[in-house]
């Protein structure tokens, strides 16, 4: 059975402290070729990794395969929601981590976790992915956040990651462990943004902040009018 890599018996989760967040070519002309996920989910839970990695201060480094080519540019959501993000120019090479200034920015925030989502995921995620590792890094991949041409492809590149040691993790999961708590006064904030991932939450939470408006403002029920 493959063992996380990297992490030396100690459990593989998400330090915020210790990690930065790698977003790799979601394009919009990359986007057409996805066929594992629904497009609109795709571009909701990369958007949410942008929101996450900005409330909770975390390095974010973006680069694209040729965006002035057929590929196309970068979504524009990560850079607004992630403003302090740092963008690559790659020069041709389809491993970014082939790419040197890749790599020295990846380096130069000292962090030594990555979470990586990309498209395409058998290429884009995955092939950073296993090279970080071979480098030492701990590396989560957010298989949600990712996109690929079909489902097989899919089952085919996860179970390659995990072979090398990837931890393979969801939108979700990635934002509840680097939130970690609920006590925390930007509570409301993260709660907004779980709301991309899953809409039904938001409907929790509006019930919920009725129900403390009511409370609050001792608002007769309408049963008892």
């Amino acid at each position: 059975m493959s063992q996380p890599a990297n992490f030396n018996g100690a459990i593989p989760r998400i330090d915020p402290e210790n990690a930065v967040m790698l977003l790799i070519d979601h394009q919009s002309g990359l986007f057409n070729t996805v066929r594992d996920i629904p497009l609109l989910e795709l571009r909701a839970n990369a958007t949410t990794l942008a929101k996450v990695a900005t409330l909770a201060k975390m390095p974010v480094i973006t680069t694209a395969s040729v965006p002035q080519g057929p590929n196309g540019p970068l979504i524009p959501e990560i850079h607004k929601y992630a403003p302090h993000a740092q963008y690559v120019a790659r020069t041709g090479q389809i491993n970014s981590w082939d790419n040197p200034d890749f790599v020295a920015a990846v380096k130069a925030t000292g962090k030594k976790q990555l979470i990586i989502a990309g498209t395409i995921t058998s290429v884009c995620m995955a092939f950073p992915a296993i090279s970080a590792i071979a480098e030492g890094y701990q590396v989560f991949v957010v298989i949600d956040a990712s996109g690929t041409y079909s489902k097989m492809a899919q089952e085919i590149t996860l179970a390659r990651v995990v072979q090398a040691g990837a931890v393979p993790m969801d939108t979700a999961a990635v934002c509840s462990e680097i939130q970690g708590t609920w006590n925390r006064p930007d509570a409301q904030e993260w709660a907004d943004a779980y709301s991309a991932v899953f809409p039904e939450y938001q409907l929790l939470i509006e019930s919920y902040l009725k129900a403390r408006e009511v409370e609050h403002n001792h608002e007769l029920l309408d049963s008892e009018k």
